[in-house]
């Protein structure tokens, strides 16, 4: 299909973070667009100042007749919704055309240079540094994020149309929607077990992703994955390797080697090595699609990440407080090393939210040996998303399996009496599910009783 006769996109999830960049792409576009969500959030708030009109129950009635042609509007749903959802059956009776996000991102990437971020880690950040590089390089290029960039608060760069820059997400195995000119594959850790079962039936969701590049396509992968492509690594020999790494005020200073070149100085202000890990497969994208690294090192030292990616919300010599979107054990591992960098011989305190009863299931033990890295853990119910209970499965029985010597379970609203009671100089609040939206009243409270 083309979008050219489409004149009404309604979005039934339009709150989640990609469905939202979507959103404001169509404004952008100028289509009317309207939508659902079962929650009121920043983000829709933020999508009703552009005159989206949104509305939070799951009721046909309250949808603008304007979207009811089926000739002219385009319904987009996201997998999270339940399939028993009124409006989507509703939508889905009446053959309105009925698209999954990822069907829509690869109809509008298809006739452009895609550049697409694959990875059961990093791809957000990853794909944010790509769009911040290229906009600052001054490719016509539009990027879509899994996050709010801190540079231009939004989940949206839009800098044109002939360069699309996208996270190819393997959730539901929506990246196989994609066919990119440009891939990298950051990691392939098992995760969503509820959609793949297995880790290996993931792992061949990537290299069917790896296949789908256009002709003479370039696939980027980080190096030790079972893939051939253009390899990176950190302090490893590798096509693309950051080398000479040093701290500075804070700062990552380091170098590049190219296949053919040396490239000294870059400054990157995002603490941990995955996240160095990121910025340098982003520079070895820009630099094959043909970015000078001159203009690609000043780019970088003027990125500031993505909200909820080891954000620091209260940093001063007495308290440092660090929001982060960290789900699964090995980002949690990624976190600990970050701060462990950063502030070494510091207690560190983190209140942690499981996400999804399932993951919390699959991963329990890799769990509790991540958690168990810090000196005080504070834990939160499970934040169940899309899923029904599973029997059995609690923050209770997580938390039986953690060996620090400080930990307990908590409810939200005794987060910050909690982290009163305790010495710790380094507070780190983690997790996929609505701990994001207490991060505001814990800074205030914390600043408040300073």
């Amino acid at each position: 299909m083309t979008l050219s006769n489409i004149h009404n996109v309604y979005f039934v999830g339009i709150g989640g973070i990609g469905m939202s960049a979507l959103a404001r792409y169509f404004v952008a576009n100028n289509k009317q667009v309207a939508g659902y969500d079962k929650t009121k959030t920043a983000i829709t708030n933020d999508l009703e100042t552009l005159g989206i009109s949104i509305h939070f129950n799951d009721d046909v009635k309250q949808i603008a007749s304007c979207f009811l042609n089926p000739k002219t509007t385009l319904i987009v749903y996201t997998p999270a919704v339940p399939r028993t959802h009124n409006e989507l059956l509703y939508f889905q009776e009446k053959n309105f055309t009925v698209l999954k996000r990822s069907e829509v991102l690869g109809i509008i990437t298809k006739h452009t240079i895609c550049l697409a971020v694959a990875g059961t880690h990093g791809k957000t950040t990853t794909t944010s540094i790509l769009g911040h590089l290229l906009k600052e390089c001054a490719v016509e290029m539009t990027a879509f994020l899994g996050g709010i960039s801190e540079n231009y608060n939004s989940n949206l760069i839009l800098q044109g149309s002939k360069v699309s820059v996208v996270e190819a997400d393997e959730f539901d195995r929506s990246f196989l929607a994609l066919s990119p000119d440009y891939a990298c594959i950051t990691s392939m850790d098992a995760d969503h077990l509820d959609i793949y079962k297995t880790a290996e039936t993931l792992q061949k969701s990537f290299i069917t992703f790896s296949k789908q590049l256009k002709p003479k396509g370039k696939l980027f992968i980080k190096k030790g994955l079972p893939l051939s492509g253009i390899t990176y690594a950190v302090d490893a020999d590798a096509d693309y390797s950051a080398t000479n790494i040093r701290i500075q005020n804070g700062s990552y200073l380091f170098d590049i080697k190219t296949p053919t070149t040396y490239h000294k100085d870059f400054m990157f202000s995002l603490p941990g090595r995955h996240n160095l890990s990121n910025a340098l497969i982003a520079i070895a994208m820009a630099i094959e699609f043909g970015c000078l690294p001159n203009a690609l090192a000043k780019a970088l030292a003027s990125y500031r990440g993505v909200k909820r990616r080891f954000t620091y919300q209260i940093k001063t010599d007495e308290l440092v407080f660090i929001d982060d979107y960290a789900h699964h054990p090995e980002e949690i591992n990624a976190v600990h090393q970050a701060v462990s960098e950063m502030y070494p011989n510091t207690e560190v305190l983190v209140v942690f939210q499981p996400h999804l009863y399932s993951r919390t299931k699959d991963f329990a033990e890799q769990f509790a040996e991540s958690l168990s890295k810090f000196d005080t853990v504070l834990l939160l119910d499970i934040y169940p998303a899309r899923e029904a209970p599973i029997k059995g499965i609690t923050s209770q029985w997580l938390l039986d399996k953690i060996h620090s010597v400080n930990k307990k379970l908590i409810s939200k609203t005794n987060i910050v009496s909690e982290i009163q009671k305790s010495k710790a100089k380094v507070i780190i609040t983690l997790g996929a599910g609505d701990i994001g939206e207490l991060v505001s009243s814990i800074k205030e409270q914390l600043n408040a009783a300073d």
